[in-house]
């Protein structure tokens, strides 16, 4: 159910937004999602549509761009796509597992289609 939280700060955002460039109606928003964040797209937007009631964003569509999930190694500095179907973290460059997640939890207003 952190998506109702989450989805009352996006609208927040984008609502400030919007006012300090004078929008009339917010169109779309552009959003950027880490692929290993547990947000649902669907329920993302379920909660934004009722959020949003009322609002210059009603009606508005979430845009989300998943970023994939990356990890650098500590040992050797190589940079990898996290396999997500074992989550194996161990360096293929050296074999290393001290690795640290270097994407794939964001979570960021990237952007709004206004009128």
């Amino acid at each position: 159910m952190h998506e109702l939280s989450v989805t009352q700060s996006i609208l927040e955002i984008s609502l400030e937004y919007a006012r300090r460039n004078r929008a009339g109606r917010i169109l779309a928003i552009r959003l950027q999602v880490g692929e290993v964040t547990d947000f649902d797209d669907e329920w993302i937007q379920r909660y934004f549509d009722f959020v949003s009631k009322e609002t210059i964003a009603e009606g508005a569509k979430l845009r989300l761009t998943r970023i994939p999930a990356r990890l650098q190694c500590r040992a050797c500095s190589f940079t990898f796509p996290l396999d997500r179907s074992t989550w194996d973290s161990q360096c293929p460059s050296c074999r290393s597992k001290d690795t640290d997640l270097i994407s794939g939890r964001e979570f960021l207003v990237d952007s709004l289609e206004v009128e």
